[in-house]
C-alpha cells in the first residue's frame, strides 16, 4: 500500500469475504452504525460538504449501445446534438451567477470528424473547447471527460493514452469524473454496455491519469443484472488501483434508473431500493479504506435518503447540480437548491460547508458578498 493511499486510522482491512458477510448478515442498523463510526474517524471535522457545479452534456451523440441509457442518440439521429462553445459559455455564466465553482462536463462517444452523419468531431475540437473555457472563465474548475470518452479519444484518434491525457490537461482539463464505471466486471459490461470501455480499459484511463498527477473520482451504477459478489469485486478493483496510485478523491454510487430503458424492457430486474442503497453505501465506506470521501446520491434517491446517507458512510452531499440530463432522461427528477442542501446538512447535525473538487473548503456565496 502506498503512503498516499494508506488508511488514516488503524482499523483492519476488510477482505472480499468479510465485505460479503457484512452485506448479507448484518442488519441495516448495524451496518449504518459501523459506517458512521468509520466516517467520523476519517472525518472528525464538524462540517459536511457540498459543491456548487453544473452538469454540461456537450453532446448526446454516441456510438456505444448501452441498454441502460435513455440519453444518448446515434449519429445522424434527428435529436442528436453537439453544443457550440458559445452555448457552453452561456451555461457557465449561469453557474457563476449562483456562486458555482466548477463544471462536470461529459458527452457521448462521438465519432471522429470523418463520420458520414456530419456530427463527428476532431480531437482539436475538445482541446479548443477547454482553451475557450479557461480563456473566458479562468476561475472555473473543469471536471470533464469520463474514462470511456478518453478511451475513445485514444482509440479513434490513434494516440497513446498518456498523450491524450497530457494534451487535455495542457489545454485546461483539471480532473476526471468516474462516469462510465457501471459495474467493473466484464460479464456485466458486455451485456449492458456494448461498444464502451471494458473494465481494464476504464481502469487504464484512471491509472494513466493518476500517474501524471491528475485526480479523479470513481463511481458505481448498481441494481440491474449484477450480483452482490460482483458489487464487491467492483469495490476491490477501485481499492486495488487506489493502493497503487492514490489518485481517487471520492466514490459515488447510485441505483440504475429504469424508466423507458431497453435494459428494463428486456430483463426481469430486481431494482435497488433505498434499503439496498444504504446497505451498499455502508459496506463501501467500511471496505474502501483508502478513498477519503463518499458522496450522497440525493439526485437519484431524493433529499431525505440523501440526508440519511450522512449517517451511513457519506461525508459529502455532492452537487447542487444546477443542470442534470442523464438520469432525468430515465425518470428521476429530484432537484435541490443550495439553500435546501445546506438545510439538510444542518438538520442532520453538521455545519454545511461549500467545497471545491479537491474537497477543500471555499467561502459560501453569502460570505463572499459581505
Amino acid at each position: 500500500m502506498t503512503a498516499a493511499a494508506a488508511p488514516r486510522t488503524g482499523f483492519s482491512r476488510l477482505s472480499d469475504a468479510d465485505a460479503l458477510e457484512l452485506y448479507t448478515t448484518l442488519s441495516i442498523h448495524e451496518l449504518g452504525r459501523r459506517a458512521l463510526v468509520r466516517t467520523e474517524q476519517l472525518h472528525p471535522e464538524p462540517y459536511r460538504t457540498y459543491v456548487v457545479d453544473r452538469n454540461i452534456n456537450y453532446a448526446n451523440v454516441c456510438t456505444a449501445q448501452c441498454s441502460f441509457c435513455n440519453f444518448a442518440r446515434v449519429p445522424g439521429h434527428k435529436e442528436a446534438y453537439v453544443l457550440t462553445y458559445e452555448q457552453i459559455g452561456q451555461k457557465i455564466e449561469g453557474l457563476l451567477a449562483i456562486g458555482g465553482t466548477q463544471i462536470l462536463m461529459q458527452g457521448g462517444l462521438v465519432p471522429d470528424a470523418s463520420h458520414h452523419s456530419g456530427q463527428g468531431l476532431p480531437f482539436a475540437w475538445y482541446l479548443d473547447l477547454l482553451r475557450f473555457i479557461k480563456r473566458n472563465y479562468p476561475g472555473i474548475h473543469v471536471h470533464a471527460f469520463s474514462p470511456p470518452e478518453i478511451w475513445a479519444f485514444h482509440r479513434v484518434f490513434r494516440m497513446p493514452l498518456r498523450d491524450v491525457l497530457e494534451r487535455l490537461r495542457a489545454a485546461g482539463l483539471d480532473t476526471i469524473p468516474g462516469g462510465g464505471g457501471e459495474i467493473l466486471v466484464d460479464r456485466v459490461r458486455r451485456e449492458i454496455g456494448r461498444g464502451k470501455a471494458g473494465t481494464e480499459e476504464w481502469l487504464a484511463v484512471m491509472r494513466a491519469a493518476h500517474q501524471i498527477g491528475m485526480k479523479t473520482s470513481c463511481t458505481m451504477m448498481f441494481g440491474h443484472i449484477e450480483t452482490i459478489p460482483e458489487r464487491i469485486e467492483h469495490l476491490r478493483r477501485l481499492r486495488d488501483l487506489q493502493d497503487e496510485t492514490g489518485g481517487f478523491t471520492a466514490f459515488i454510487h447510485w441505483p440504475f434508473q429504469p424508466e423507458g430503458t431497453r435494459l428494463a424492457r428486456q430483463k426481469q430486474l430486481v431494482l435497488a431500493d433505498a434499503h439496498e442503497y444504504l446497505k451498499l453505501l455502508a459496506v463501501a465506506r467500511l471496505y474502501l479504506d483508502n478513498i477519503p470521501n463518499i458522496q450522497s446520491s440525493w439526485v437519484t434517491m431524493g433529499p431525505k435518503i440523501g440526508q440519511l446517507a450522512l449517517f451511513f458512510g457519506a461525508n459529502d452531499m455532492g452537487s447542487v447540480m444546477m443542470e442534470e440530463n442523464v438520469v432525468s432522461s430515465a425518470g428521476t427528477t429530484y432537484r435541490l437548491s443550495e439553500a435546501e442542501i445546506r438545510r439538510l446538512i444542518a438538520d442532520a447535525g453538521w455545519t454545511p460547508q461549500q467545497r471545491d473538487q479537491h474537497y477543500r473548503p471555499v467561502p459560501h456565496a453569502e460570505m463572499q458578498t459581505r
